[in-house]
Formats: structure tokens, C-alpha cells, sequence
């Protein structure tokens, strides 16, 4: 994993826009390049720089005596927030199959899953999407504590925290690292591992140095930071799950994975937005970077003649009083006519026009690249369009979120799974259903003007060629058939009546007479002669 952590180590430069970081990958005196091991990758980026040495302007060391002014432009971190709001501005619809559990647990079921995606989870998934566009790939922990939580929640690692164990593609294992406290001796490291299987954990505490894992300790009491574990677990370190999977899920960001072709165990780890575009993003800092640099040479500089120096005597140095309003012209050399000839402005170009037209068009390389269309970032400004021409613009950036889609799902799925299993047998859940089948669907990315759909609702209405259950299906489309059968019977009990008002033997009146607006002439009160018929002498008022 040696390789694949290197190139997630420069991912991680980029994505968190640390300059001694990105200084250290590319050039500096920790740089990766001189471990043998990750020598590999180093000789694909050379062949990305089209060279035979790595030239990259983070790697580039400043003169001696030179200011060093890199700037960076952190768009890596743009690109991987945009894709953590694009899968995940919303919480996902999750709903149990009822043909998989009864009516009673689907419905106990549905709602504790709606728990589990609450505002903490829910920030927690995003969490996940945001690392996992940068690092190509994370993992989802499920974790338990009663004595803070009543439920599991989700705990989310690294990539480069996981050494993952594959089969048919599929984790079937995981060896789970992390870096502990110092203690007395500040040369060794304590690391605390967990070797994740399907029913049980391993841990190990290990005592070793920078680089050295080291020797295992006899006991986890030997730490502080873990002896609360050591109750937990067998002679052998091991503690039983009571679970028949693993709590942890692997989650990629897309695949198929062509950063690390022919290293084995890699393929299944995923892709990171940024594999490939290291280079642009390297060009667009160096191309910022220079147009400061032109405002910073830019600036008007003035040379004068020493005899117009002020000076305190001698020794004392000389200064010019660039705010002076007043200057009385010198006798000799330096006439009433030769002072302002005397003194000249240096102003060199600052090339704006040029600078923003590279940086605008790296800008867009990078984020097409990376999957994105440029108006997901804004490049179009925030004039209102309709939900159609929203689509269109953002029709490369729709498209790469759906391709995340289809590897979120089935991970999100899997979790949750593993949630409900954690939560029934470690937390006391009653009425859940960690065997019942689920489904996730993700509300649309655009929503539609509702004045257009409202528009091509009436025109059909118009042409009689939709019912009122699809002007409901298509007003929401997020509403199953039940809610769509229950606001049509809301529309015809709240519609009006099929008689016209003031007409209560539906005649078909309503039309006012404008001599008698009033019908005083041949009023007749309403319903008193109803039922009766020419037999009685009276008038038959329903023939009329």
C-alpha cells in the first residue's frame, strides 16, 4: 500500500492546499521521491511533465536571496466540496421493501433508519463524499457507545488509515491504524491496530519509531489512550462482535481505477478526482502566482538625483519626502526648468488580460478533467435561469454525480445494514429488521421551475390529454402512488361544485338581465313549489 498512500499523500496536499506540504511532495527536503519504494509513481508523474526530471513549480526551490511568493489556488478543495453538495445537499430517501419484513417492522424499521440519517449523519455521509473525492476512497465505521449514544452512528476513516484485505473485489477484511500519544520517551511511536473479521476484532498495541512498526506490547493497559479496551478483550486481544460481517464498508469514489494499473490489491480502492490534473493545478499556481508577481513589480517606482536627498548631517543617511507638497528648485544644475525633467517614473506592465485568460482557461481544463462543468463553480455568474437551462449548463457535472451515485448506494445500503445489526444486538433496538431489503433514491440535483411545470400542466389540461393523477405524479414527483391517490381525492373534495352558484335548479342561468338585474319581476322563492306539478294547478318549476 506503499504506493497507493504516496499518491494519497499528494492528494491530500491538494486538497487541503498546504503549501510546505506541497513543497515537501514535489521538491522539498522530505520529498517522496527520494523513498525507493514509491519510485514507481514518481516515474509516472515524470512522464506526465514530459521530461526526464520532474518539473513541477512546487518543486522548483526559490533563488538564494529571493522572497518566495507561491501563491496557491485551492480549486482541488473546490472540486471536492462541489462533489460532496452534489451527492449529499439533501439526505437520501431510504425506504425497507415490504414484500422483504412485515407491515409492523417495515414501518419500526423505516423510521429508526430515518435516526441514523439525522443531522449527524447526515454530516457525517458528507464528510465521506468530501474525502472520499480527494482520496479516491474511504471507509464507513460503524461504531456504539450507550453511554453517549442510545444507536450506533457512523465513524469515518481515512483511506490511508485502512489496510484493506480483498475478495472478488469485495472487503472481506481490515487492518484499521492509528498513531497514540507520546509517552515518556518521545523517540518511540505507539500505534494501536485493529484487525477487522467478519464477527470479531483483533487489537494489538505496538511500541516502534517513525517508520517502525516495532514490537506488540503484552497488554493494551500499557497505554493510556486504550487500556479501557483491555476488559474487553480475550488472552488473544480479540473481541467478538456478535456480528456475521464486518462493521466496516469500503467506499469508492468512481471506478475503474487507472492510478495504480497492475499494483496488486489497488483495483478495488477507487479514483480521486484529482489523478491526472496535477499538472494543471500545479500550471494555474504558477500561473496566479506570476500575475501577482506582476502587480508586485508593478508597482511606480521613482528615481531622483542624490542632490534632491534630504540628508542629517553627515552620516546620518538620506531620505526624499514622497508626500512633500512643496520643493524649492536648486540654483546651477538643476534649474526652475530642469527639476521635473530631473526626475523619472518607472512603471512596468501589469498584464491582466493575459494572466486571466490562462488562469480562466486552466480553470476550466482542471474542472472538465476532474468531471465538472465550470458553472457548477459559478463561472456564469448568478443571472436566473429556468430548471432546464440549469440542467443543460450543468450537464457534465449532473453526469458525474450520477456515476458517484452508483457506487454511494450500495455502500450507504450496506451500512445502514450494518447500523441495524449493531443497533438490535449491542443497543436493544425492538422492531427493527436488520434482514429487510432496502432501496436509496436521491432527490433530483435541479429542481423544476415550478412556473414552466405549471405552464405544461394547463396546456394539457387545455388538450383534455392528462388525468388529475398525473398532474399530481408530475407537480411531485417524489410523492409514491398512495400520496398521489390521496391529493387527488383533496383537489375533488376541495374543487368547486358542478352547480353553478346562484343557480340552484340548474338551469344553466347566471346570466344577468340588464333591466332586471335584480329578478324582482318573476321572482319566485327558490325551492317552494319543488316536487309539485301541473296536477296541483301550479307550475311545474323543474320543467321550466
Amino acid at each position: 500500500m506503499e504506493i497507493p498512500h504516496a499518491d494519497m499523500g499528494m492528494w491530500q496536499a491538494w486538497y487541503s492546499g498546504n503549501t510546505d506540504h506541497l513543497a515537501a511532495v514535489y521538491g522539498g527536503p522530505s520529498n517522496y521521491r527520494s523513498n525507493t519504494v514509491a519510485r514507481e509513481f514518481f516515474e509516472v508523474d515524470k512522464r506526465r511533465a514530459g521530461g526526464e526530471e520532474l518539473r513541477m513549480f512546487w518543486g522548483q526551490q526559490p533563488s538564494p536571496g529571493q522572497q518566495a511568493a507561491k501563491l496557491h489556488v485551492p480549486i482541488g478543495a473546490d472540486i471536492a466540496e462541489m462533489s460532496a453538495n452534489l451527492l449529499w445537499a439533501d439526505v437520501p430517501t431510504v425506504t425497507v421493501d415490504k414484500d422483504s419484513t412485515d407491515a409492523a417492522s417495515a414501518k419500526t424499521t423505516q423510521a429508526q433508519i430515518g435516526r441514523y440519517l439525522d443531522d449527524r449523519g447526515h454530516a457525517k455521509m458528507r464528510e465521506a463524499a468530501e474525502a472520499t473525492a480527494g482520496l479516491s476512497n474511504v471507509y464507513l465505521r460503524a461504531v456504539w457507545d450507550t453511554t453517549l449514544r442510545p444507536r450506533p452512528w457512523t465513524d469515518v476513516l481515512p483511506a490511508t488509515a485502512v489496510i484493506p484485505e480483498w475478495r472478488w473485489g469485495f472487503l472481506a477484511a481490515a487492518i484499521v491504524w492509528r498513531e497514540l500519544a507520546p509517552l515518556e520517551d518521545q523517540s518511540k511511536v505507539w500505534r494501536l491496530l485493529e484487525y477487522h473479521t467478519p464477527g470479531a476484532i483483533e487489537y494489538g498495541l505496538y511500541e516502534g519509531g517513525v517508520g517502525v512498526l516495532g514490537m506488540r506490547a503484552d497488554s493494551l493497559a500499557a497505554h493510556p489512550d486504550v487500556e479501557d479496551l483491555a476488559p474487553r478483550v480475550d488472552t488473544n486481544g480479540r473481541q467478538a462482535t456478535g456480528l456475521k460481517r464486518l462493521l466496516i464498508t469500503h467506499l469508492p469514489n468512481v471506478l475503474p481505477n487507472r492510478t495504480w494499473d497492475g499494483i496488486p490489491g489497488t483495483a478495488p480502492l477507487g479514483r480521486s478526482d484529482f489523478a491526472g490534473i496535477e499538472p494543471l493545478m500545479d500550471a494555474l499556481d504558477e500561473s496566479w502566482t506570476s500575475w501577482m508577481r506582476d502587480l508586485r513589480l508593478g508597482k511606480a517606482k521613482l528615481v531622483i538625483p542624490q542632490s534632491m536627498l534630504d540628508t542629517d548631517g553627515p552620516g546620518a543617511g538620506a531620505r526624499f519626502d514622497l508626500d512633500k507638497e512643496l520643493l524649492v528648485t536648486l540654483s546651477g544644475l538643476l534649474g526652475a526648468d530642469t527639476m521635473k525633467d530631473s526626475i523619472s517614473e518607472i512603471q512596468f506592465k501589469i498584464r491582466v488580460e493575459e494572466h486571466e485568460a490562462t488562469c480562466k482557461a486552466l480553470r476550466r481544463q482542471i474542472l472538465s478533467s476532474a468531471g465538472y462543468s465550470a458553472q457548477s463553480f459559478g463561472e456564469e455568474g448568478n443571472v436566473a435561469v429556468t430548471a432546464t437551462e440549469a440542467v443543460a449548463r450543468k450537464e457534465e457535472s449532473l453526469a458525474t454525480r450520477g456515476t458517484k451515485l452508483l457506487y454511494t448506494r450500495p455502500a450507504l445500503i450496506e451500512h445502514l445494514t450494518t447500523l441495524m445489526m449493531v443497533d438490535v444486538r449491542h443497543c436493544g433496538a425492538k422492531g427493527v429488521d436488520p434482514g429487510a431489503e432496502l432501496t436509496a433514491s436521491w432527490p433530483q440535483a435541479v429542481q423544476p421551475d415550478q412556473e414552466a411545470t405549471a405552464r405544461t400542466l394547463s396546456l394539457l389540461d387545455s388538450a383534455g390529454a392528462i388525468s388529475t393523477f398525473m398532474k399530481v405524479k408530475m407537480r411531485s414527483p417524489e410523492l409514491d402512488d398512495g400520496e398521489v391517490l390521496a391529493e387527488v381525492r383533496r383537489i375533488r373534495e376541495d374543487g368547486p361544485s358542478s352547480v353553478p352558484a346562484g343557480d340552484p335548479f340548474n338551469t344553466g342561468g347566471g346570466v344577468v338581465d340588464d333591466e332586471d338585474p335584480d329578478g324582482e319581476d318573476d321572482a319566485v322563492e327558490p325551492g317552494s313549489d319543488e316536487d309539485q306539478d301541473e296536477a296541483d294547478g301550479k307550475p311545474d318549476l323543474k320543467a321550466a
